[in-house]
């Protein structure tokens, strides 16, 4: 089983920097290579969360794969590509001010891009982060969270320059996903592998 987690969101929000982050958080032993895919003017890149596969009790084998899209609106097919078959996604918002409708568009070619794939966003594990919250003309947390909370999607502040609310904003994504996957697929039932193994295997020195 290879399950696919995907971060979107606007050119220049930090999804890279996320996802750099995270691959500098997991210790060397326990994550697998940095890939680049170069695009005019943007990026995808992508990595596999560990170098080996996670394997359940029963002996089911599962990969993590992490990726990030090019957020610039000429690469729309690019993210489309990569959306296909996500098992959860990211979206990473940019906390200044004046991203305030880049945000909204970003949200809105995601929802409608899930929907070409196949993906409905009322389904899929989905999580949003506002990042560059170490910045100054920002969105107060307050009003971000009177907007964001009524729909239920859990939020994340961030500064991933800095390295705080990484983390915590992938292990909630890979939270959710586990639990999509063991509704289809039956993990607990039928492999064995609950919802706190799932998570310390990923992150061991996160479950100490």
């Amino acid at each position: 089983m290879v399950l696919k987690l995907v971060y979107y969101g606007p050119a220049l929000s930090g999804k890279t920097t996320n996802i750099l982050q995270l691959h500098d958080l997991i210790s060397r032993e326990e994550r697998g290579e940095l890939m680049v895919m170069d695009t005019i003017g943007d990026r995808t890149m992508y990595f596999d969360l560990l170098p080996f596969f996670l394997v359940a009790p029963s002996g089911l084998k599962i990969k993590v794969k992490v990726y990030t899209v090019p957020g610039q609106v000429q690469h729309d097919s690019t993210r489309k590509a990569v959306l296909q078959r996500a098992d959860g996604v990211a979206f990473i918002a940019d906390s200044q001010l004046s991203q305030e409708t880049i945000n909204f568009e970003s949200f809105e070619n995601l929802e409608k891009n899930l929907s070409i794939v196949g993906l409905d966003i009322e389904k899929l594990p989905l999580v949003v982060q506002f990042n560059k919250r170490d910045l100054i003309e920002i969105f107060p947390e307050e009003e971000v969270l009177d907007t964001w909370q009524a729909t239920g999607i859990p939020i994340f502040m961030a500064s991933a320059l800095n390295g705080w609310g990484v983390l915590e904003t992938f292990i909630s994504l890979a939270d959710l996903t586990y639990q999509s996957i063991n509704q289809r697929y039956h993990l607990e039932k039928e492999h064995g592998l609950t919802r706190e193994l799932f998570l310390a295997k990923l992150f061991p020195h996160e479950a100490e």
